[in-house]
């Protein structure tokens, strides 16, 4: 079921977070999981709705006002002070929430990704108990259960789904706009920090590149044919490039970090003490760092599986992809007489046939038979994707245990 079609069944102010599930799905497993959410997530509000049209079921997960903020004081969602408290930008905190700006607003303190980061951080980090068990998966002590689903097929997909109303509007003052900025201010508020930044460093990149382009068009009208004056022009060329990129990112540094500062994200904690993903599973134990109770796992044992088990792997998908397409390269080759002869007579003589040439020897057999090799290379490229797409990902979950 495309995101479209499912986008279009329900208003997105009534639901945040999308959870679809196979046609094949039992009412037994839908149920094991709703009763875990609400017992797990008390803060969620899920609705079951089921698509007639293709016959799958569906959860519609959104929340309210103030399990949202509860939400944010847990994650620690840096959100703007109001400027008589100082200003700037600090984490969310329940106790203190009369210093932020648009507390009082329901419709506009959360922006859409801010609320679908809070719900799916909920559902991602929903664990399950010992010995729990759905069908023929059983649990370990602690473990993510939606991950978990997603990753058996149990739930096929779960996403955000998109406001309309934003939508049309970063339409007309974003991709229909024409020489005017753009709007990064929204696109941080509805896409988050990491698109608008990227889109911010596309734009910027884009201005700068005019310079290089006019000195290069100049330098190349003026350039005389001879071939001194050539080598003169690409070493001042040259030499342009080395300043224009240097000042290139130092500019972007300074950009960069107003960027940064301004959206919040200036000084946010390092990778090394965020919350690990959901997906990772080991061992508990009290950090030596922190300590906190966290999921342990020991680094040897990930050394192991990476040497035994995914670089074999990898090696045997590349030598199978190699001999493929050595094989239908071998077929591609076209024909090739050989002759040989004495004196003044050259009498034909066939040494060896390739495949290929064999093929084309006989005449009753259709034209279309020459691309037989380029067409059998297309549909195995095509289906090992897929497959190499899958174990690409087991071996990404397997080996960063």
């Amino acid at each position: 079921m495309s995101h479209k079609a499912w986008m279009k069944t329900v208003p997105t102010e009534n639901c945040d977070v999308l959870m679809t599930f196979p046609d094949t799905t039992d009412d037994h497993t839908l149920l094991w999981l709703l009763n875990h959410i609400r017992l797990g997530i008390p803060e969620l509000i899920v609705q079951v709705r089921h698509h007639k049209h293709t016959r799958v079921y569906a959860f519609f997960v959104t929340a309210t006002y103030e399990s949202l903020l509860r939400g944010a004081d847990e994650i620690g969602l840096r959100k703007p002070v109001k400027a008589e408290f100082g200003g700037g930008m600090r984490s969310f905190s329940c106790e203190e929430d009369y210093i932020y700006e648009n507390i009082e607003n329901e419709l506009y303190f959360f922006t859409s990704q801010e609320r679908q980061n809070i719900i799916r951080y909920w559902l991602e980090n929903l664990r399950a108990k010992q010995g729990e068990a759905l069908h023929n998966i059983h649990f370990l002590e602690g473990q993510p259960i939606i991950p978990e689903l997603a990753a058996r097929g149990v739930i096929q997909q779960v996403f955000p789904l998109h406001e309309q109303r934003i939508l049309k509007r970063l339409m007309k003052s974003w991709v229909q706009a024409i020489c005017e900025a753009q709007p990064l201010d929204e696109i941080c508020d509805y896409f988050g920090v990491k698109i608008a930044m990227y889109f911010a460093w596309l734009g910027f990149y884009t201005s700068a590149m005019v310079y290089p382009a006019v000195f290069g068009s100049i330098l190349y009208t003026f350039t005389e044919s001879d071939q001194t004056s050539q080598d003169i022009c690409c070493v001042v060329f040259a030499i342009f490039n080395v300043i224009w990129a240097t000042l290139f990112l130092e500019e972007w540094k300074r950009r960069g970090a107003e960027f940064a500062y301004k959206w919040g994200t200036l000084d946010t904690p390092a990778e090394s003490i965020e919350e690990p993903r959901p997906q990772f599973r080991g061992i508990k134990r009290i950090s030596p760092v922190t300590s906190a109770e966290e999921f342990y796992y020991p680094p040897w044992k990930r050394l192991l599986f990476q040497c035994l088990v995914s670089l074999p792997v990898c090696l045997a998908c590349l030598s199978f992809v190699f001999l493929v397409m050595l094989g239908c390269f071998q077929l591609q080759v076209g024909p090739n007489p050989r002759h040989s002869g004495r004196g003044g007579c050259h009498t034909p003589v066939t040494l060896s046939l390739s495949p290929q040439e064999f093929v084309l020897s006989i005449k009753e057999l259709p034209r279309i038979i020459r691309f037989l090799p380029k067409i059998v290379l297309a549909v195995i490229v095509t289906t090992c994707d897929e497959v190499y797409k899958k174990i690409a990902y087991w071996l990404n979950d397997m080996g960063a245990w």
